[in-house]
């Protein structure tokens, strides 16, 4: 495949109203840079591997040598890289396959969150270095067996703190990359107090049980695990510092939902384009596919939803990059982008038919892998009673 050159557009095809010009060229660069490893290494193992349920582990180190987190371009002087810059790059990940961009958003997005918002200034001073060169990789383990959007109030992992040391018992589950990790960025409950606190925990320590949830339909490439925690022993230096109740987490949620609203957005223009493709390829009756009415009211419905979606995010970047969290952004952004990626996954495998259901096209990945990206961070009713409790100043919440 053909390497894109500096003045070619990045999406010609599902960016109507050229979202991306508000990117820099020096943005775009890691952009384009990403894209060639994706088309040229990914693409090639991602039908295998999503038949097989694995994950490709040797894209680890091509996604590394990318350092698609602080890249030369974008942090000379020390700088930090946009929030839209973050945004694209997650895009580009999710418009090839949902998994990779989980993969990678768990140690670049909730991870690197992690240690940022909930460790003191000094922990992610020493830490962030490593996390941004993948020297030190973690995941985020908040959701539980019985405990998922009533987390807040239900969390049950316990942490007893005796001496120097904190002792944890409980369960995490669907935590996605675990088996990789160095770090488990486990949150429990404070049996002293009753409040949730935040511990990096080694994967391999003892007492640290990790098991493989079989038998998924959507994000198959993606490992995600069920964990035990039984008496697993934790430094007070790996305490996450600024973590010392659910408020404090739910900070980091704050600023981490945005990503996969991201997801949903490049979960679309992967199908769209993946059905564009098909149709322009594919004849039936003696013409174009592309060329029936009814196909193209279809193609029309799912570019409107990927633009829309794009806009929505970009716009929710660009608050964000001005300082401005709220949960009722995020909540509106992940709900919504969700809500519609459902119709435009459900559209493009109906546009190619048949064969829609085969990895062959690429759309049957994007359609069951978007059932996954629905629900996790927050389901669709959860999201909406956080959206409503804004709008009408009164909590919904059971």
């Amino acid at each position: 495949m053909t390497a894109l050159t500096t003045d070619e557009r990045l999406y010609p095809d599902c960016d109507p109203l050229n979202v991306e010009g508000r990117l820099t060229e020096e943005e775009k660069a890691p952009l384009r840079r990403l894209r060639r490893m994706l088309d040229e290494t990914a693409r090639p193992l991602l039908e295998e591997y999503w038949e097989a349920g694995e994950f490709p582990h040797q894209l680890d180190g091509p996604l590394r040598d990318l350092n698609l987190m602080a890249p030369e371009e974008l942090t000379v002087g020390g700088g930090e890289p946009r929030a839209l810059y973050h945004g694209f790059r997650i895009f580009e990940l999710a418009r090839t396959d949902a998994s990779l961009a989980t993969y990678y958003t768990a140690q670049a997005g909730l991870f690197r969150t992690a240690c940022r918002v909930g460790g003191t200034a000094e922990q992610f001073a020493a830490w962030d270095p490593a996390i941004t060169t993948f020297e030190m990789t973690g995941v985020f383990c908040l959701t539980e067996p019985e405990h998922g959007s009533d987390i807040a109030g239900g969390l049950a992992t316990s942490a007893r703190r005796e001496g120097d040391e904190w002792i944890l018992d409980g369960a995490k589950r669907w935590i996605g990359g675990a088996f990789s990790a160095d770090y488990l960025a486990v949150f429990a409950r404070d049996t002293a107090d009753g409040q949730v606190k935040g511990f990096l925990v080694e994967r391999g320590a003892e007492g640290v049980h990790l098991e493989k949830i079989r038998g998924k339909t959507s994000l198959r490439m993606m490992q995600n695990a069920h964990i035990t925690l039984d008496g697993v022993r934790v430094p007070e230096s790996l305490r996450l510092g600024n973590v010392n109740s659910f408020k404090d987490v739910a900070a980091m949620l704050r600023a981490m939902r945005s990503d996969v609203a991201w997801i949903a957005t490049g979960i679309q223009a992967g199908a769209y384009e993946a059905a564009l493709r098909y149709v322009r390829s594919r004849e039936q009756f003696g013409r174009s596919l592309g060329s029936f009415q009814l196909v193209q009211e279809k193609l029309a419905r799912m570019l409107g939803n990927v633009t829309a979606s794009l806009s929505l995010v970009a716009g929710l970047a660009e608050r964000q990059q001005e300082g401005i969290f709220r949960d009722e952004d995020s909540a509106l952004a992940k709900m919504w982008i969700s809500l519609h990626m459902r119709d435009t996954v459900a559209l493009a495998r109906e546009v190619v038919g048949g064969n829609g259901i085969t990895l062959a096209t690429d759309v049957a990945r994007f359609h069951a892998d978007a059932e996954a990206v629905y629900s996790y961070e927050g389901t669709h009713e959860i999201n909406a009673l956080v959206v409503g409790r804004s709008i009408t100043g009164k909590s919904a919440f059971a």
